[in-house]
This record gives C-alpha cells, structure tokens and sequence, in this order.
C-alpha cells in the first residue's frame, strides 16, 4: 500500500506534511469510522471555488449562465471518475471487505468522493492555493474539452446534438493509429458525417481526447456550411 501511496503523490504533485491527511481522504466509510465523507465535504466547496476560478480566467466571453454550466459539467461523477482513473487511485482506497469484493475500488461514485476528499486533503495540509493548483493539474485535460460555444457539453455531445435537431445520421469515430512510446502515445481518430461527406482527424493523448478533437473539427466545419 505504501508504493500504491509513494505514487499517488508524484502523480498528483503533492508530497504531503501530514500522512494523516491523505490516509483519511482514502480510506471509505465502510473501512471505519476515520473516513473520508467529511474531507468530501470541504472537497466539494473547494473543487467548485478552484474551478470558478479557472473557469473564469480561461473564458472571458462567457455568461454566468455558461459558466456555471461548464462548472456542472467539470466538477460531476462521471468527470470527477475519469481524473481518479487518470491518477489510478483505485489501487489506493481503503476498502471494508464488502466493497472490495463487490469492485468498490472501481465504482464511479467512490471514485469521486476520494478525488474531492484528496483535494480537501491538500487544502488543509497546504492552504487554498496548493489545492487550486492541484484542481488545475487533474482537470487540466478537462478543461481543455470545454467548448466556449457550447460551455457545459463536450463536442462529441455537442455534435450529436447538432446533428438531431436536423434528424441526421450520427457520426461515427475510427482509431487511425498510435504514435509514440507507451509513456507519451498520440492517438489519432477519424470522425465522419456521411451526410455531408465530412472527415475531419483529431489528435490526443487518449483515445477520448483525439475523439473529442475531431468532432470539434466537424462540428466548426459543418456550422460554416
């Protein structure tokens, strides 16, 4: 458990004070009374504020409406899941027996919770801005994906919907190739919309994110038709 640890904590970029801390923020109310659901709860708090910030910072044009949008959609389960899986927190949790036989350590719902206590974690061994700083290099990938024009949906959502609301065919994606050494791989993926005969290729660090690229690609290609 303590290598699982050692490499949490160069995946995250904290090295933390108080050991304390992080043993709490991954240790599940069915391993005992010393949980995490307190460390959630500040977590939660400090994960919107941090991504507020962000938020605001990187998009000037957008309304409050937009913005909080584009919030809901960084700071829910499913993109709280995805970072968890990124830093391969799994492996770390402190489980009862039950949720470890039942696959707790890959339950979406337990996943988030252990990435808002982390981040609550890190504020109180370092202060607000260790956190913040912390938010920005988990959700980085994330932020990345935010489309101004549609804030609060991916552009592979925001394609698809697109292309209902004109009862069009959806588009399909093809895994082009993987460039690259295991530790740094660049996927490459087609998008295409037989409709309008449109093949656009994006490029990313994962699959979902050359994905993402290339609907992005088509959605801008098909809104100047």
């Amino acid at each position: 458990m303590k290598e699982f640890i050692d490499r949490l904590q160069e995946r995250i970029g904290h090295v933390f004070a108080d050991k304390a801390l992080l043993e709490q923020a991954l240790t599940h109310r069915s391993a005992g009374q010393f949980n995490n659901e307190r460390l959630e709860f500040l977590g939660d708090s400090v994960l919107n504020c941090a991504m507020s910030i962000a938020l605001f910072g990187r998009f000037t044009d957008l309304r409050e409406g937009e913005m909080s949008r584009a919030r809901a959609s960084l700071v829910c389960q499913d993109a709280l899941a995805r970072v968890a899986l990124d830093i391969e927190l799994g492996p770390c949790l402190r489980l009862g027996e039950g949720e470890l036989r039942s696959g707790g350590a890959r339950r979406p719902s337990i996943l988030a919770d252990a990435v808002e206590a982390i981040i609550a974690a890190v504020c109180l061994d370092a202060g607000f801005e260790a956190a913040r700083t912390l938010v920005n290099r988990l959700f980085e990938p994330l932020l990345a994906e935010v489309n101004p024009v549609f804030p609060g949906k991916d552009p592979k959502t925001a394609l698809q919907e697109w292309l209902q609301g004109r009862r069009l065919a959806l588009p399909t994606y093809t895994m082009l190739r993987v460039l690259g050494e295991a530790h740094a791989q660049e996927f490459e993926v087609a998008c295409e919309v037989p409709m309008f005969s449109l093949r656009t290729i994006g490029h990313g660090s994962s699959r979902r994110a050359a994905e993402q690229q290339s609907a992005e690609l088509a959605l801008a290609r098909l809104k100047q038709t």
